[in-house]
């Protein structure tokens, strides 16, 4: 069971804007401190090995340069990686590019694991705004959760994943995460009536539920 009032106030959520030479793109950043040392914590998100315990199967060289490829979701190319500080990569998925950093840091007594999504201002944006993607980020983050407090053969199960998401339990989560991605959008000085909107179609299509 997941306490998921306590793993939505954990995570840290927030969305800006940033001029590309393609043009106007936004920024998600999402972070949450776990109890675990930089170094474990570089191999849970590094590691192709552990990846797919908490994530999703990943193929390709994880590796400057190299390609990769998740499982029924993104890929893309690892363009810069410090270990075990950060990484970058491009997020290549239905045809559009992304793309992500992800930064380690030590804080108190655990590590905070912050991960920082940049995407064009596209037509999938107007619609669904910050959490077609937020959302789908806290998900990960949580399981990483399990992932780092559990037996360390644990394994995602895809199937068992979807299950939960229509789950009363899995429905509060997604309705909470998309909830608190409207309150880091509208803080951002987006108009609150467009993040409303948007917030409420990201949420009717996650949880299969029709617009009012």
């Amino acid at each position: 069971m997941i306490d998921v009032s306590h793993q939505i106030s954990a995570v840290r959520r927030t969305v800006g804007k940033r001029v590309l030479d393609a043009g106007e793109a936004r920024v998600m950043t999402i972070s949450q401190v776990y109890d675990t040392d930089v170094d474990d914590m570089w191999d849970a998100v590094t590691n192709a090995e552990r990846i797919p315990r908490w994530f999703l199967p990943v193929t390709g060289e994880l590796k400057v340069g190299g390609k990769y490829q998740l499982e029924g979701n993104a890929g893309g190319t690892v363009e810069r990686c410090d270990p075990p500080k950060s990484f970058t990569a491009t997020w290549e998925m239905n045809g559009g590019v992304s793309w992500i950093e992800v930064r380690l840091a030590p804080e108190g007594s655990g590590t905070r694991f912050e991960l920082e999504h940049v995407a064009h201002v596209d037509d999938h944006w107007d619609q669904f705004g910050p959490g077609a993607v937020g959302i789908g980020w806290d998900m990960a983050l949580t399981a990483l959760v399990r992932h780092l407090a559990a037996d360390p053969s644990y394994v995602v199960d895809p199937a068992e994943a979807m299950a939960w998401m229509a789950s009363p339990e899995g429905i509060e989560f997604v309705t909470a995460a998309g909830e608190a991605w409207y309150e880091a959008h509208a803080a951002s000085g987006e108009d609150e009536a467009t993040a409303r909107a948007q917030a409420d179609r990201c949420l009717a299509a996650y949880t299969a539920q029709p617009e009012s």
